[in-house]
């Protein structure tokens, strides 16, 4: 067996939006507690920082924790014999998994991220492109153009593999909790055979995300009041969303295994 997998896409991202009330029904506690904590971020002075990251990060998981656990079953009742707390409040040895998976996952991403660099920096040196010309915006002065594309080729080829990376490893959360143990790297297995589906789907989701980074980058969003903006938005709907979409995908790879 080539241990490949198949995900329909459309079917997810339905079965993703149908998810979506459930998530808020069965997790509104935690959203709240998250949107708050994170909204009184740019309040928290230099000496309270490490109590606030302290109780975002046990708020985030908390949230994670409960999303994961509706995302993968049917219903709310299935979701309690999981763990899931009233109102999605709950801190338990899932939420710790939860915490190990994603640090291993982030280490891994940083490594990958190191020799991209590292790589791209020797490319990018060798070229011998004319530093003054970059400086001074000349364009046209700083190199051959076929090797200017191949610059463009390698850089796009490199980002490409980090967002592959990236994709594969994006159904750690709900492994994790359908499983019961930690799942990092091995989600990578999880997901082979889906990669499309899974990057299209991840894209889709990300839509609020999207419109926040457009909507400050225009100025429309700023200082205080766009970032509790941002922290409502991020914990109420792109958390949601983003889960409902990984738990809906891991529930149709999973039972493919």
């Amino acid at each position: 067996m080539s241990g490949r997998r198949n995900l329909r896409l459309g079917e997810t991202l339905s079965a993703a939006g149908s998810a979506l009330p459930r998530l808020w029904r069965g997790a509104w506690g935690a959203i709240l507690l998250a949107a708050v904590v994170w909204s009184v971020q740019p309040l928290a002075a230099a000496a309270t920082g490490l109590i606030w990251a302290a109780f975002a990060l046990i708020a985030t998981l908390a949230l994670a924790g409960a999303l994961g656990r509706i995302a993968i079953t049917d219903d709310l009742t299935q979701a309690r014999g999981l763990g899931l707390g009233p109102a999605g409040l709950q801190f338990g040895r899932p939420e710790l998994r939860l915490l190990g998976a994603g640090l291993l996952c982030a280490v891994f991403l940083a490594m990958i991220l190191s020799v991209v660099g590292l790589v791209l920096l020797a490319v990018f040196g060798m070229a011998e492109l004319n530093a003054r010309a970059i400086e001074l915006r000349q364009w046209g002065a700083v190199g051959p153009v076929w090797k200017l594309a191949l610059l463009a080729l390698v850089t796009a080829f490199a980002l490409f593999a980090v967002a592959a990376f990236s994709v594969r490893l994006s159904l750690f959360a709900p492994a994790t909790i359908g499983r019961g143990q930690m799942v990092s790297l091995q989600s990578m297995t999880l997901a082979r055979g889906a990669f499309g589906p899974l990057l299209v789907g991840l894209i889709v989701t990300s839509a609020p995300k999207i419109g926040l980074v457009l909507l400050w980058g225009a100025g429309l969003l700023s200082g205080t009041s766009g970032w509790v903006i941002c922290a409502v938005v991020l914990t109420g709907l792109q958390a949601p969303l983003t889960m409902a979409f990984a738990g809906a995908a891991y529930r149709r790879l999973d039972v493919q295994g």
